[in-house]
């Protein structure tokens, strides 16, 4: 799969209204039979054009991936993704997430729930205020805290649970993953083309960076990131 190209990789966010015109509906029965695939991979280029009144939407410029079978449960990445964003550790702040299952069995009493960067963002969709966006350069899907009316729409319309939108019950805003893109208390350029903190600071390196979009399923963004080093401890490498 090839890197993103930012002058190709565009898909449509919104259903249309009054001011747009052309719904996701619309948009997907006039593409058809190139089909979603050629949309989200840059393929069509300059073969269809987008009317203008269409909401165009960039894809992510880079994407979190992890191994739930090599985590390990420490909350690292959460105690790190507060402290980087909030000056504070605090996982109730964290905008990456473990989850953990007291009843379930290796592999799955545990779950790293990171925002996916979605191509069609329901978040960005149901924000009323233009806090929910994505970037302008990056296209990195984030949020705008001077513009959010703490409404919560937004968390309420991802469709993943937990919702990786979340509420930030201290300072009152929504907040979701924004790739590090900004981070006042970590002095590391972040975003798309800098680094990210969970990345950086995962003791078992159970979480990556891509640049690639994933396969739009768990299975997309749940990969191996186990190693020949991890086999010789006795850890299962598949």
């Amino acid at each position: 799969m090839a890197d993103i190209d930012k002058t190709k990789d565009t898909v449509v966010a919104a259903d249309g209204d009054a001011k747009t015109g052309v719904s996701r509906r619309d948009f997907l029965t006039g593409v058809g039979g190139l089909g979603i695939g050629a949309v989200l991979g840059g393929l069509i280029g300059g073969a269809f054009l987008l009317p203008e009144e269409v909401l165009a939407i960039p894809a992510s410029g880079g994407y979190l991936l992890v191994d739930t079978k090599k985590c390990a449960g420490c909350e690292t990445c959460m105690l790190t993704c507060s402290l980087v964003h909030e000056g504070r550790e605090n996982i109730s702040l964290s905008r990456i997430q473990i989850t953990q299952d007291p009843f379930g069995k290796y592999p799955y009493d545990m779950a790293q729930e990171q925002c996916r960067q979605c191509p069609f963002p329901a978040c960005v969709d149901a924000c009323p205020t233009g806090a929910m966006h994505a970037d302008e350069v990056t296209g990195v899907r984030m949020v705008d805290e001077a513009k959010c009316v703490g409404c919560e729409k937004c968390v309420n319309a991802c469709v993943f649970t937990p919702s990786r939108v979340q509420w930030n019950h201290e300072d009152k805003h929504a907040q979701k993953c924004d790739l590090c893109k900004e981070t006042p208390f970590w002095s590391q350029d972040g975003g798309a083309d800098g680094k990210q903190a969970c990345v950086e600071l995962c003791p078992m390196k159970a979480i990556s960076f891509t640049k690639e979009i994933p396969m739009q399923s768990d299975a997309g963004y749940d990969v191996n990131l186990r190693n020949e080093h991890y086999g010789k401890l006795g850890f299962p490498t598949n």
